[in-house]
């Protein structure tokens, strides 16, 4: 809520950048939307999860490819994506915040689902002016700066975000307690829902808190409970091919969704703040299709990233404020896409060509960017 306490006209009063006039137009017209709203949040996410756990449950039951159960199956997996979402806003909430949403998230869906809410601090690098685009930054590849073949490798990838997540915390969780080095490796490497393969999570200087090891541990029993009633034929080997599956759906969703979330031009350098803006992508959309692929606000991504602490019910309210009452030279109206194929045609357009950033200078970096490799987590949001 720190937007919200701040005068909206402060940066407008004196001369700047034009990332401080957009920051206090946006401001000026939206200083009233910062707030909460739980009812929002445990009304949307209950309903969520009970949509999604009762197609999941349709799904098991029915017969392999049957009308019931392949309806069962798409509807869990957009539902599962949806409630999976809700793991963004929770990264935004300053600590005291609907404390009891979040644990609430974690004990209905992020233990069930391999999806701990810790995984997901490493966040807000991503909002970090300094480290936006850069190899420190976990969700941010040149994919749209490069071959055509990155953005394929990427895709390739969503088969095996499943085994990636079972492995970190079926194998590794044990492990990394058994020595203080392998601890902080498992935490560096292998704790993040990113896409960047080179991004290190730095571990916080007073170590980890109680509630991460506890949501580690009890993934880990939870897993390896399953394992126990797999091997003495409790459960069959078809039930985990199944879940294994809608898994594989649910997260391919979002790993998907995130190809339109930005340009990806950058190659590793420092960059602007309206450089950020616009390389962000906003995406209205229809109503219904564009909500079931950017869920939970996730469409108003350039948005998200002007005003990060807005919650995500009212970034539409936000958004069309802004259309009405920004000038028509404003930086944010360059971040309207069409639609999901619109974003991503435009970003496969750019591959093979030479990096670029829209605005004002280019700011490629001098490393090259990195072939895309998923780290042992599923994407973020």
């Amino acid at each position: 809520m720190a937007e919200a306490l701040e005068d909206p006209l402060a940066d407008a009063r004196s001369p700047g950048s034009a990332g401080e006039l957009l920051l206090a137009q946006a401001r000026l017209q939206v200083h009233d939307l910062f707030e909460h709203r739980p009812w929002i949040y445990w009304t949307d996410f209950l309903l969520s999860l009970s949509v999604a756990y009762g197609a999941a449950a349709l799904y098991l039951r029915s017969a392999l490819f049957s009308a019931p159960g392949l309806i069962g199956f798409v509807i869990a997996a957009f539902a599962l994506y949806r409630c999976g979402v809700f793991i963004h806003e929770i990264a935004h909430m300053p600590g005291k915040r609907l404390r009891a949403f979040r644990a609430a998230w974690n004990i209905l869906f992020g233990i069930p689902t391999l999806m701990p809410s810790f995984a997901y601090k490493c966040h807000m690098d991503h909002h970090n002016p300094r480290l936006f685009g850069t190899a420190r930054d976990g969700e941010y590849l040149a994919l749209g700066a490069g071959p055509a073949r990155r953005v394929v490798a990427y895709l390739l990838q969503i088969p095996v975000l499943p085994a990636l997540a079972i492995f970190r915390f079926l194998l590794l969780t044990p492990v990394s307690f058994l020595h203080p080095r392998l601890r902080r490796l498992v935490l560096e490497r292998a704790s993040s829902f990113v896409i960047n393969p080179r991004y290190r999570r730095p571990t916080p200087a007073d170590g980890q808190p109680g509630s991460w090891i506890a949501l580690e541990l009890a993934i880990f029993v939870q897993l390896a409970l399953f394992l126990a009633l797999l091997i003495a034929g409790k459960v069959a080997w078809s039930v985990f091919a199944q879940l294994y599956v809608l898994g594989m759906a649910a997260s391919g969703l979002n790993w998907v969704r995130t190809l339109a979330a930005h340009g990806y031009r950058n190659t590793g350098a420092t960059m602007s703040f309206i450089e950020q803006i616009e390389d962000s992508n906003t995406v209205p959309g229809h109503p219904l299709l564009t909500e079931l692929l950017f869920p939970v606000g996730l469409r108003y991504h350039s948005l998200h990233h002007l005003l990060p602490s807005l919650p995500y019910h009212s970034l539409g309210t936000a958004h069309r404020r802004l259309m009405a009452q920004l000038p028509a030279d404003s930086p944010y109206r360059r971040t309207i896409r069409g639609g999901f194929l619109a974003a991503t045609r435009e970003m496969w357009g750019a591959t093979g060509h030479a990096p670029r950033l829209a605005a004002s200078q280019p700011c490629a970096g001098k490393d090259a960017a990195p072939e895309p490799s998923a780290g042992p987590m599923a994407p973020s949001p």
